[in-house]
């Protein structure tokens, strides 16, 4: 088996070609993806020292006492844990700095940390010390709600909440007993691609059935799709809710992976990777996303996909601030910005994901070349993931972690998925 996650030569490149193709211009943008083509945990730390912590962190009310309508004063720096990519700050490319607008506009240092590359790096370093606002996958959301980690939201606080559709306000893996713990942000899905010069078609199982080589996302959450192909293959498993599986189906999925997996399967951690492995892996079949699609489409690579509006997976990668951050006014500040159009418009264009913010595809940032060809990204995008389309959406089964209690049965849990995937792909 081949793990692309520690092949990275040549990335950068091919990153900064999948720009241009989307951008529809032959200037690079901000769009790029070398952020996320990089390793290791990085720190953009605050130039001036943090002013002491506000005793007072927001909470939600239960009285009919009117909500408070802004933070309190900013405590003058906060911790942000990010993924790759989704909060830079000009360190890869000057024009894509995010990070940089909203410390001059609020007062409020940055100090950056990056996770590890690897399909539980998130969930390891929110384990690793203090922090004010994470941006976690639901897997990492559902850990910190569980463990009473995460602060519940005063939704009033943030004037760009109301801009996010309810469908992704709404979603399981960020509420919990009424309350708010989360503020979406990047969400994705993905489709079955294939070669079309290497195949005449693929059936939707392709994946699991192909001879290969194929391509799978490294993370213990690709068992939900296998999942999913079982409802079709395996009805008497009865699987209804790909995220929530008894030790039987668990166990189903993870044979159903394990068929062909030393038929030539690899597994990618970053958009970019998968692109990769149609133009130099020989890979036929992978588990990929529109960006993938729209990218091999622009540049005339003969990729497509099985049934595009059909039953899939999905997930919402959203921002929640810490119940002991040391900064909550900074941190609802933040936030708020990255809940904002402009920045989502900057984030969706740089990870080649889909905004949380429907506003971001449509908004016309002031500047020159640079900034017109990342939102002309941005929109690309935009319909490539179906923004908007509440009947491709209604098609996606986004993720919640997975946990024992399944609606009054006993199901298996994330320890118990990233234990199965472990072996799987060593």
């Amino acid at each position: 088996m081949t793990k692309v996650r520690g092949r990275r030569a040549g990335l950068p490149a091919l990153a900064g070609a999948a720009v241009v193709l989307l951008a529809g211009c032959g200037a690079a943008s901000s769009a790029s993806e070398s952020a996320l083509a990089r390793g290791g945990v990085t720190s953009h730390t605050p130039s001036t020292p943090a002013v002491s912590p506000s005793p007072a962190t927001p909470t939600p009310r239960a009285s009919s006492t009117p909500s408070p309508t802004a933070p309190g004063r900013g405590e003058g720096a906060l911790t942000v844990l990010a993924g790759r990519g989704y909060a830079e700050y000009g360190a890869s490319d000057s024009a894509v700095n995010w990070v940089g607008e909203f410390e001059r506009g609020s007062g409020c240092k940055v100090n950056m940390r990056y996770p590890q590359p690897g399909p539980d790096g998130m969930d390891k370093l929110v384990s690793q010390g203090a922090f004010d606002v994470v941006s976690a996958p639901p897997e990492v959301a559902g850990r910190l709600i569980a463990e009473k980690k995460a602060a519940p939201l005063t939704t009033s606080l943030l004037p760009h909440y109301q801009q996010i559709p309810e469908w992704l306000r709404g979603q399981r893996a960020i509420t919990s007993g009424g309350a708010v713990y989360g503020v979406p942000y990047l969400w994705g899905y993905y489709l079955t691609l294939y070669d079309a010069g290497a195949l005449s078609r693929a059936p939707r199982d392709a994946p699991y059935t192909d001879r290969g080589p194929v391509m799978l996302k490294d993370s213990p959450m690709s068992i939900a799709d296998a999942a999913l192909a079982l409802k079709d293959r395996r009805p008497s498993l009865g699987v209804k809710d790909p995220f929530q599986l008894t030790r039987q189906q668990l166990d189903a999925a993870v044979a159903l992976l394990g068929e062909k997996k030393d038929a030539g399967r690899s597994y990618w951690t970053i958009p970019v990777e998968a692109l990769q492995g149609f133009t130099g892996g020989g890979v036929r079949v992978e588990r990929a996303l529109p960006y993938t699609l729209a990218v091999a489409s622009r540049a005339g690579w003969p990729v497509k996909a099985v049934d595009e509006r059909g039953p899939t997976t999905g997930w919402v990668d959203s921002w929640m601030i810490s119940a002991q951050a040391a900064a909550p006014n900074c941190a609802y500040r933040w936030i708020d910005w990255v809940g904002s159009a402009k920045a989502q418009q900057q984030a969706a264009a740089w990870s080649g994901l889909a905004p949380a913010n429907p506003r971001a595809c449509s908004y016309a940032p002031k500047g020159g070349a640079s900034q017109a060809a990342r939102a002309a990204v941005a929109a690309r995008l935009c319909d490539a993931y179906g923004v908007g389309d509440d009947a491709r959406i209604a098609k996606i089964d986004f993720a919640v972690r997975p946990s024992r209690d399944c609606g009054g049965g006993e199901c298996t849990d994330y320890a118990d998925w990233a234990a199965a995937w472990q072996r799987l792909v060593r």
